[in-house]
């Protein structure tokens, strides 16, 4: 069971969710997929003026595309184990996002497939997310604080270590996507504006934190 918070818990692999009060509420990966893929397609043009000011100018186009063909293999993808599936998402988006976050988000999620239980609980998913975050540092040869999705992802690890709730994760990660706001970028295409880069949201923080928010309240089952 994947336990977010004490009061839900979520079961990956017969895909419902559980409360104290006895309610339950299918909820699969699929669910989870189309959560996702509506979120970055409402988002695109955000993302893209985001990145239009300090980027090249297609990180919402880039991820709408990319979220998009994760979601036309949803139900291939859910009759996976968890892990495998984790997997093959990693490896869609590869393909199709392009850019640079085609190959951070597809390491976040081939990391987090790697290294991931297939019924996870709490402990296991923040261990196998710490070492997802660790392969997209490497992978993008970059750390916290130097205004990247990595300033969104490390706050959250440490939310999950802290056992911190659904709802304190999801603004943990609003927030951190704020704090990118002052940072100057140093990785990437915004660090080649230097000090210009301040002033800015990072995009990938943008669309890390958006996809935390999304899946943490589409697990606990809130609106």
């Amino acid at each position: 069971m994947l336990q977010l918070s004490n009061e839900r818990s979520f079961d990956t692999a017969g895909g419902m969710e559980t409360g104290n009060a006895g309610d339950m509420a299918a909820l699969n990966l699929a669910r989870l997929i189309a959560a996702a893929a509506d979120t970055i397609a409402a988002h695109a043009e955000e993302l893209t003026a985001l990145d239009q000011a300090i980027g090249d100018g297609d990180h919402g186009l880039n991820m709408k595309r990319g979220f998009e063909a994760v979601r036309a293999e949803a139900e291939a993808f859910s009759a996976k184990p968890l892990h495998d599936a984790l997997k093959a998402i990693g490896t869609k988006l590869v393909m199709t996002v392009g850019g640079a976050s085609g190959p951070l988000f597809g390491t976040l999620f081939l990391a987090l497939g790697k290294e991931i239980s297939a019924a996870p609980d709490r402990a296991n998913l923040t261990a196998a997310f710490g070492k997802a975050i660790e392969a997209v540092a490497a992978r993008g040869k970059s750390q916290v604080g130097q205004k990247t999705m990595l300033d969104v992802l490390q706050p959250v690890h440490d939310a999950l270590l802290q056992g911190k709730t659904a709802p304190e994760i999801a603004g943990i990660a609003d927030a951190a996507a704020e704090a990118t706001v002052p940072m100057k970028a140093l990785r990437g295409r915004a660090s080649f504006l230097g000090d210009r880069s301040i002033g800015h949201m990072d995009a990938g923080a943008r669309s890390t934190a958006l996809l935390v928010r999304t899946i943490v309240e589409t697990l606990e089952g809130q609106p």
